[in-house]
């Protein structure tokens, strides 16, 4: 891929100052050292940037920090043929212009030399201070020669412990990961592919949750570029056109008029077109189909108070049409990002639909960079910039849930950590971590105690156990939602009230299906540890589905007793003819089993046998600890429950098309789940009931059928795949 395909913000650069030639920089940099009382020359653009935030900088430690790293770097260059010296430099330089703090942009040009020179962590301490060191060593890859393939997850995991003491180690590695994707041309496809993949799973939700927008957006472009390299050239295609139509912009003429409606109404304020970055048109055209001359960009209105956002939203909504579906009020209720803004629509003289952003100047400086416009979070003078939550309430203020309210170590970062402690091995850690950030929006949740969790959208009661009491959760046997009675598997809506109930009996534990209803890490390591450390007790639960689908809390996770040759688990009449007489047979809730599947079964406690199907990671488990299997096979079948899962594509009525299928082929809904989108893509669980096991190839095909959906499939526990 060419260097011009990798930068997709190039030709047609929308914001920001202009990019710096990195060839020039380097060629200055080989002049070498220069007198202690100037500036070098390489890094005046640095300088310039830096002061433009900060006047009152002393720019001698950013001096010190480059003579230092040009004289380490020096002959080594980079595969773009470039020094080495002009990657630092380029990663300072685009911290510097979102407004980082000195620290920051000094460990910013010493974050290679540890890992790629022969510069040592105690030089770095010895000459620019404990701060500036533990940034740098925060930054610093673990050696793939010691770690092998776990290099890259553990360097991500040291990162992250080092991020939640200081969030400045993150902001210094979202600007090396960009510039790196800036210069990625270079590279193999191979390679492009695999950084990329990275980037866009892991980086990106980051830079997204610490609200550096700037990066994000254009992070999201580079990787849009070298995954999507049709549609990027597509969408190119069409930014282009737009940018050279003749025709009136919609967008600046309904600006002019909002601009002129202010000025009448007294209101000073600053009105801009902001064009949408490449992906966000791809989406737009994603969702709308064609694109209109408005679709290209949002309108910018910058204040001065908070109050005078709201006075431009009374303007607009008395002026123009607005379009009331698509207000939001970010100011009262911010993002969990830092991010606070008046979102508006409103119809232009011509029927053109603007888009409308309502920010002070200082709501605008943290939407770009985000906990990059603190400066430094840490100060004991205070004298970092103010990022007020709402109400008032000082940064570092402790509320009452004991949860820190410091915006630089903000809720989900808090619970990463918590996580990521309890995740040894690497894979898990690496898979838990790219799901966990895949929640693209968070809800809080009010604890009856009078504290607050913030937990990711479409979490259940059982990840409100286990964010509210830990491994205790493992006892819970229901919930309180808004007062009432609920199953663990209720799914929370922000705002709700929960209050989880746990068990007196401290030897109980949970049930497999309590894994079909977890969405955080927390809950998810939590439960499979329990069930891998307790298999016998674990075929107990996987019986009975009681808290995935009954009506309320149930004491008794055990299902109840069954006659011999006959499925305990309610509402299944399948029947399974173990070889003993009198013997209680359960069907495992873990992954369903129904005639005509292969099964085996395991005694538990009380004598009963659980009956599994053989490709079950819990047969797996079980064999693994000596388990001895029982000989099951199966007998008149009837009715039976199977839980399915169906892979689609999103679309307007795919929920009612799929509903619309699964009643044609007889069958009773009894519990549905449908996944926050992925990429475009949604998954669907339904735990279903049959008249007749038979049927089951037949209603797989109709679901299959239904337009958008690509993939139907049984239920397999999750557990090994964690």
């Amino acid at each position: 891929m060419s260097a011009e395909a990798t930068n997709p913000g190039a030709p047609i650069r929308r914001r920001g100052r202009p990019r710096i030639d990195l060839r020039r920089l380097g060629r200055v940099a080989l002049l070498g050292p220069v007198s202690r009382d100037r500036l070098p020359d390489a890094i005046g653009h640095v300088a310039e940037a830096h002061r433009a935030h900060h006047p009152d900088a002393d720019l001698s430690v950013l001096h010190r920090a480059y003579v230092l790293a040009e004289s380490s770097h020096r002959g080594q260059m980079r595969k773009s043929g470039e020094p080495y010296i002009t990657h630092p430099l380029a990663v300072t330089l685009i911290l510097a212009e979102l407004g980082a703090e000195t620290t920051t942009l000094t460990a910013s040009l010493l974050h290679d030399t540890v890992e790629d020179t022969e510069v040592t962590l105690d030089q770095v301490r010895e000459q620019f201070g404990e701060e500036v060191c533990y940034l740098v060593d925060g930054v610093t890859k673990l050696e793939k020669v010691d770690y092998g393939a776990a290099a890259e997850p553990e360097t991500f995991r040291k990162m992250l412990v080092a991020t939640g003491d200081d969030v400045r180690v993150m902001s210094i590695k979202l600007a090396d990961r960009l510039h790196n994707m800036r210069t990625l041309g270079v590279m193999r496809p191979e390679k492009q592919a695999r950084i990329a993949h990275v980037t866009r799973d892991v980086l990106i939700p980051l830079a997204e949750r610490l609200g550096v927008q700037a990066l994000k957006t254009e992070l999201e472009d580079l990787v849009f570029a070298i995954l999507h390299p049709e549609e990027y050239a597509h969408t190119r295609a069409v930014i282009s056109a737009a940018t050279a139509a003749t025709a009136a912009d919609p967008l600046a003429a309904i600006a002019d008029n909002v601009a002129s409606v202010l000025r009448e109404a007294g209101i000073t304020a600053e009105v801009a077109v902001r064009p949408r970055h490449f992906v966000s048109v791809h989406r737009v055209r994603i969702k709308r189909g064609e694109l209109r001359g408005s679709d290209f960009g949002r309108l910018l209105v910058l204040v001065g108070e908070d109050a005078d956002c709201y006075a431009v939203l009374g303007e607009l909504h008395t002026c123009f049409t607005p379009v009331i579906s698509e207000f939001k009020d970010f100011i009262a209720s911010p993002k969990f990002n830092l991010y606070q803004s008046l979102h508006t629509a409103v119809v232009g003289p011509d029927g053109e639909v603007a888009e409308v952003l309502i920010r002070t100047h200082r709501m605008h400086k943290v939407a770009e960079a985000g906990v990059i416009a603190l400066g430094n979070p840490y100060a004991a003078d205070g004298t970092a910039p103010s990022a007020e939550p709402a109400g008032g309430a000082a940064p570092g203020a402790e509320p009452a849930d004991g949860e820190r309210a410091d915006p630089t170590r903000p809720g989900w970062l808090s619970r990463l950590l918590q996580w990521q402690q309890s995740a040894p091995d690497p894979d898990t850690f690496w898979t838990t971590l790219r799901a966990d950030l895949a929640q693209d929006r968070e809800i809080t949740v009010f604890r009856t105690d009078g504290g607050t969790l913030g937990l990711p959208a479409g979490a259940s009661c059982v990840d409100a156990a286990y964010a509210q009491y830990g491994d205790a959760a493992h006892n819970c046997i229901g919930a309180r939602v808004n007062g009432r009675l609920a199953t663990l598997s209720t799914v929370l809506g922000d705002g709700d009230t929960v209050q989880p109930l746990l068990a007196e009996d401290a030897a109980s534990g949970p049930s497999p299906d309590w894994l079909d209803h977890a969405r955080t890490p927390t809950a998810r390591i939590a439960i499979t540890g329990w069930l891998d450390t307790h298999p016998q007790d674990t075929e107990t639960a996987a019986g009975s589905p009681a808290d995935a689908t009954g009506p309320g809390p149930q004491p008794d996770r055990a299902a109840r007793p069954a006659r011999a040759g006959s499925a305990g688990t309610a509402g299944r009449t399948v029947s399974a003819v173990v070889e003993r007489p009198d013997t209680t047979v359960r069907l495992a809730g873990c992954c369903t089993p129904v005639p005509p599947d292969e099964v085996t079964g395991f005694t538990v406690r009380g004598g009963a046998v659980t009956v599994h199907r053989l490709e079950c990671p819990v047969v797996t488990r079980m064999e693994a600890v000596g388990r001895v299997p029982v000989v099951v096979t199966w007998g008149d079948a009837a009715e039976c429950r199977v839980t399915l899962v169906a892979e689609s594509f999103g679309r307007p009525r795919l929920l009612a098309d799929l509903t619309e299928a699964i009643a044609g082929a007889d069958a009773a809904v009894i519990s549905a789940t449908v996944e926050p989108p992925s990429e475009q893509r949604v998954r669907h669980t339904y735990t279903l009931q049959l008249p007749d096991a038979a049927g089951l190839p037949s209603l797989m095909r109709a679901m299959r059928d239904v337009p958008g959906v690509y993939d139907v499939s049984r239920a397999q526990h999750p557990a090994a795949a964690l």
